[in-house]
Formats: structure tokens, C-alpha cells, sequence
């Protein structure tokens, strides 16, 4: 019964330490995480400011990475000062959820909706090229989400060429 008892802890053994030496063998995970460069996201922040102050209307704006942390933020000068955690909050939520801000209104009524961070009205738009999410951009202000997407809209026509040729 003993040297049965040992055969078995040393069966264990043995195929725990070869199930350890398969996945020490295999092949590290690779990640390649493309991002937009300062200059990149200053000019999306600048360009979205620029179309709303054509139409007559004074926002703040939010670049965000693909992970929602603010890379550039801007108010314009008579910008309501809420609109600049509301800009953040709405670039934040569609880069967590890759998609339109506005498109997840939807969500109403779900415990998502009334979470701390999120907004889930129209006014952000993802930054996405060649298949890579890069962040998003999040725009308060105007007297209509609509207004404030169309503005985010014209912020990533700054950088859509440079987008699609890889050099962000």
C-alpha cells in the first residue's frame, strides 16, 4: 500500500512538473499596441474646437487613448466650465466600448448607464484605423449632442490621411 501510495505522488509529481515544462515552452504573448503621438491628439483637440467655433458654438474637448486616459484637453474660452468632465466622460465611455457614444444610448435603464464616468449621449466618436482602435474623442458644449459628434467628426478629419497610412 506505501509503494502504491508513492507510485501515485510520484505520477503526480512528474505530470505537474511536464505540465509546468509545456508552459514554460511555449512562446511569450505578444502585444503591439499602436497610439496616437501629442501632436496627433492636439490636432484632432484642435480642428474639433475649430468646426464648432464656425458654427458659433464654444465646446471643450477630450482626446482619450484606447484605454480612456486624457492625453488633451481643451476648453474654448467661454466653453461652460461642466463641459470639461463631460467631454472626458463621453470620450471615456466610447473608448471602452469602441463605439459612438450617442450608439449607446440604448443602454438606458441598464446599471451602465447611471455608472460614475460614463455618458452615454451623443458627442464622442472613436479614433479607429486599419483595424487598430487608437482612442477616442469626446465633445461637450454645443446645444445638441449631434452638434457636438459633427464637431468630433471634423477633429478626426484633421488626422484620418495620416491615420490611414500608419503615421500616428
Amino acid at each position: 500500500m506505501l509503494k502504491r501510495a508513492m507510485f501515485m505522488a510520484a505520477t503526480g509529481l512528474a505530470l505537474t512538473m511536464t505540465g509546468m515544462t509545456a508552459v514554460a515552452d511555449e512562446a511569450p504573448l505578444s502585444v503591439n499596441v499602436k497610439r496616437l503621438s501629442l501632436e496627433s491628439a492636439q490636432k484632432v483637440a484642435e480642428a474639433t474646437i475649430a468646426e464648432c467655433r464656425s458654427q458659433g458654438i464654444q465646446v471643450s474637448v477630450t482626446v482619450v487613448d484606447r484605454n480612456g486616459t486624457p492625453q488633451v484637453m481643451m476648453r474654448d474660452t467661454l466653453a461652460p466650465p461642466v463641459s470639461v468632465g463631460i467631454s472626458k466622460d463621453k470620450a471615456y465611455t466610447s473608448a471602452n466600448f469602441t463605439a459612438p457614444s450617442g450608439g449607446l444610448e440604448r443602454m438606458k435603464g441598464s446599471p451602465l448607464y447611471v455608472r460614475d464616468g460614463l455618458v452615454m449621449s451623443a458627442g464622442a466618436v472613436v479614433i479607429e484605423a486599419g483595424g487598430q482602435i487608437y482612442g477616442a474623442v469626446g465633445v461637450s458644449g454645443a446645444p445638441g449632442g449631434d452638434l457636438d459628434e459633427a464637431c468630433a467628426k471634423a477633429g478626426l478629419a484633421a488626422i484620418a490621411e495620416d491615420l490611414e497610412m500608419g503615421g500616428m
